[in-house]
């Protein structure tokens, strides 16, 4: 195992460990805050604008179809 040591710097290895490692730390992050479940900063639930229009659904008991005996 110590052969490899003299293949790799050991200085340049951990640095660039140490770089992968935080840019995966802020990718994971920066995914989570992008979700309403994991999101700290503006809290969990947070309430949407309510759509410009409703629809509602109305229904005529004299159309409805008979179901045959």
């Amino acid at each position: 195992m110590w052969r490899i040591w003299l293949l790799f710097d050991p200085r340049r290895v951990l640095v660039g460990l140490f770089v992968f490692l935080f840019v995966l730390a802020l990718l994971i992050h920066f995914i989570l805050l992008s979700t309403s479940r994991f999101n700290w900063i503006e809290g969990p639930n947070v309430k949407h604008a309510a759509p410009a229009a409703s629809q509602t659904l109305t229904v005529d008991p004299t159309k409805a179809p008979i179901k045959p005996a």
